[in-house]
């Protein structure tokens, strides 16, 4: 019962503070507010407002092009589960040492035969590539929506509060 009682804890502070940045679908998809910039000074107060104004929206984004880049490269998948769950079991099951016939088996020998397989499995499975396309695929659609999308009439009130302070 207190587990349920601390995970609603849990979700109501995430909701109040990682979710309250994020800005209604009608307002984020807002196709009638869809133009092309006039010139380069134009389109990089658009980003700078948008990327300020938008900014939960943005990482919901990128969070889900995560979970979607690591999903759909299963050696990635596959090796990070073998990692986490290596460090997991290792500290469950082997916190002390074992003997095993002559031999004596500490938690340092099982770390170090989690990093012989762990760690060419992880490279075998290219995450660097997986972040950088992240970082493409996420840089493309942040600054592109944040291009198109003309800021809203509060843009210029935002702009006279930000001189009056």
């Amino acid at each position: 019962m207190d587990y349920l009682v601390r995970a609603n804890d849990i979700f109501k502070s995430l909701r109040e503070t990682k979710f309250s940045g994020i800005r209604s679908p009608v307002e984020f998809f807002d196709y009638q507010r869809v133009s092309r910039p006039a010139d380069l000074n134009q389109a990089t107060s658009r980003i700078s407002y948008n990327t300020r104004y938008f900014s939960g929206n943005y990482g919901l984004i990128i969070a889900v092009l995560a979970v979607y880049a690591i999903i759909t490269n299963y050696l990635l998948l596959i090796s990070l589960a073998f990692l986490v769950f290596g460090f997991a079991a290792i500290n469950k099951f082997a916190p002390d040492a074992t003997q095993f016939g002559e031999h004596t088996i500490t938690q340092k020998h099982l770390y170090t035969g989690l990093f012989v397989i762990g760690i060419p499995l992880l490279w075998i499975s290219s995450p660097i590539g997986t972040f950088f396309w992240l970082v493409g695929a996420s840089g493309f659609l942040i600054l592109g929506h944040a291009c198109l999308l003309e800021p809203g009439i509060e843009s210029d009130y935002a702009t006279i509060q930000e001189n009056a302070v």
